[in-house]
């Protein structure tokens, strides 16, 4: 018999949303499925390979850090919110070709 305390699970109010990415050769999307939270009460934040997004709305509470590719362009990010569903675009990077020079063999 084991003696000690137990764990009881956090409960938490917010809701981890479903969410997609599509990747594309030029650019890279991620859908969020927020039903119900007015656009006002949606709050995104873009990091070094993450994108944040959390509802403020006392009612709905949703948050959810989704990973993204390293190619993506945080800087063009654009967002759209419609019938419960966010979109969020961003571009790729260009692809810095690596230099490099040919060297015969003598």
């Amino acid at each position: 018999m084991r003696t000690g305390f137990l764990r009881t699970p956090m409960i938490s109010s917010e809701r981890e949303p479903m969410s997609d990415i599509t990747i594309t050769d030029k650019e890279v999307k991620v859908a969020v499925e927020m039903p119900g939270v007015p656009k006002e009460n949606i709050k995104i934040n873009a990091y070094n390979g993450t994108v944040e997004v959390t509802s403020t709305d006392p009612k709905r509470k949703y948050h959810q850090a989704i990973e993204i590719p390293p190619e993506t362009d945080i800087e063009t990010a654009k967002s759209n919110y419609n019938n419960g569903i966010l979109e969020i675009v961003f571009k790729k990077k260009a692809e810095a070709k690596p230099k490099g020079k040919e060297i015969k063999v003598e």
